[in-house]
């Protein structure tokens, strides 16, 4: 259960009929303190959330907010994205990376982002199934990133709740993996319709599952036709380039 955005917190009876089936009731005086506490909630955020957006405006930072179901791969492919970016920043061709990593517990995916030297700070949310914008004003505090910077923030691992709350990001990014199956956009169109990118991660699996990354996309699009979508492989760097040369002049246009 979230003990922040009240998932969870509806009232479910399991009565036991005659006829074999359940019932989920959520009484009417319930129903409008969820309702009301959900939208003070939101507003509060997201009012945050444009304190954020204009901080990083001012500072032409050009931030991310990575959603993932868990397994989606989604620290191996910030780390190979960060591998890439540092490499062309060795030329001249990028920004300094400042990553910020949710999780409920442990710190292993921030350690896994420190042993690339790249300054990151890990916000652990306990029960909470997301990142909200006043932790991600936290974190920037401590990590006072420099202007022109790139700013990826892995939320936690979930597709129903990091879709509701702005952190102040410039793009939303979903990643979902061929593992998942092609009709992960249509159980959860939520996020999808939220997101402005979708890459399709670990397309080197598809020719061993039942997934198809064609049906994977036209799902998606369905859901969400704006959405740019790019299709890659973290671990083998299948598609990699074109992400990171997406990214690098994205964040060319924030300066």
């Amino acid at each position: 259960m979230c003990g922040t955005c009240g998932c969870g917190e509806h009232h479910h009876h399991d009565h036991d009929h005659e006829h074999g089936h359940e019932h989920h009731h959520l009484h009417h005086h319930d129903e409008g303190k969820v309702i009301t506490l959900e939208q003070d909630i939101l507003q509060r955020n997201n009012l945050l959330a444009e304190r954020n957006r204009g901080y990083f405006e001012a500072k032409h930072i050009f931030c991310l907010n990575l959603m993932s179901s868990p397994g989606s791969g989604k620290t191996t492919l910030l780390e190979e994205t960060i591998r890439r970016l540092t490499a062309g920043a060795a030329s001249g061709q990028s920004s300094q990376i400042y990553v910020i990593e949710g999780d409920q517990q442990t710190s292993n995916d921030a350690d896994r982002i420190a042993a690339l030297n790249v300054p990151v700070f890990q916000v652990n949310t306990g029960t909470g199934c997301h990142l909200e914008a006043d932790m991600v004003n936290h974190a920037v505090k401590h990590l006072n990133p420099s202007d022109g910077s790139i700013l990826f923030v892995e939320n936690v691992g979930n597709l129903v709740c990091p879709a509701m709350f702005d952190l102040g990001e410039a793009k939303k990014v979903v990643i979902v993996s061929t593992t998942e199956g092609d009709d992960k956009p249509l159980k959860y169109p939520h996020i999808f319709l939220e997101a402005d990118i979708c890459i399709i991660n670990k397309i080197d699996l598809a020719p061993y599952l039942e997934t198809d990354v064609e049906t994977l996309r036209s799902n998606a699009l369905k859901v969400n036709h704006h959405l740019q979508l790019f299709e890659v492989s973290a671990t083998k760097g299948t598609g990699m380039d074109v992400w990171c040369d997406w990214l690098v002049a994205e964040c060319t246009k924030c300066k």
